[in-house]
């Protein structure tokens, strides 16, 4: 569960539209099969199969706290909870302490919206089925920012969106795996059968764990449903995409 606390530029990712959001573009993700599911990881990320991806667009890194800034003052939305938190609220670190809805709303003045979970674990292993958006090679300090060898450990918080290229992905999207959990716009249910009643429409989830999380938790495929109204964790941020669906 997440943890409740009450830059570089990547030059070979080619933009979809550089305007949507300040300092953050678009990249462009080509449709077409991908392994989605992992039947080495959790039962919940089982079975492994193929899905016949469409073509979307991601941006580049998590939203920042700077252009989350731009849009509480545009819009008049409520600012996030870490706004002003003389570490998790640097203006170019990921925006946390936000809640499904305000991510929604985000993305949504935009023109843009959440991830589905297809899209992130296309973006973040390629086609393929890697395990990390670098390919299978081991986690590391120089390709995540996370919590080391068990939970929790060690004085660093959130890293700057831009930083750590060494974990980019093949299209040259950053920290798609470590530094924050993202939101995605799917409820929690499983790949096969039905979710339980007391589990079906009620949890949103979040993919990629986050600077306190433990290797178990580091993959491209791990999932973690969550209440969808919690806006006070320290750990959680998100990112948005253009789409056809």
């Amino acid at each position: 569960m997440l943890l409740a606390v009450a830059s570089l530029m990547w030059a070979g990712a080619a933009a979809a539209d550089d305007d949507a959001i300040a300092d953050n573009p678009l990249v462009e993700i080509p449709g077409g099969p991908f392994v989605f599911g992992n039947d080495m990881g959790n039962e919940n990320e089982r079975p492994q199969h193929i899905v016949e991806g469409q073509a979307f667009a991601m941006n580049q890194t998590e939203i920042t706290n700077a252009q989350y800034r731009r849009f509480v003052t545009a819009t008049g939305h409520r600012a996030a909870f870490y706004d002003r938190h003389p570490a998790l609220g640097l203006p170019d670190h990921p925006v946390v302490g936000v809640s499904f809805a305000d991510a929604e709303a985000f993305c949504a003045h935009y023109g843009l919206k959440l991830p589905s979970e297809q899209e992130y674990e296309r973006a973040a292993r390629g086609t393929q089925g890697a395990r990390f958006p670098w390919g299978d090679a081991p986690v590391d300090a120089a390709r995540a920012n996370y919590g080391r060898d068990t939970c929790c450990g060690g004085d660093d918080i959130t890293a700057p969106a831009r930083s750590l290229p060494q974990g980019a992905s093949k299209e040259g999207l950053l920290n798609l795996v470590g530094n924050v959990w993202e939101w995605t716009r799917d409820f929690y249910a499983p790949y096969s059968g039905e979710a339980p009643p007391e589990i079906g429409g009620k949890y949103r989830v979040l993919r990629g764990g986050a600077w306190n999380s433990d290797p178990a938790r580091l993959s491209a495929t791990y999932r973690l449903a969550y209440d969808p109204d919690f806006r006070f964790a320290a750990n959680g941020g998100f990112r948005c995409v253009r789409s056809p669906d």
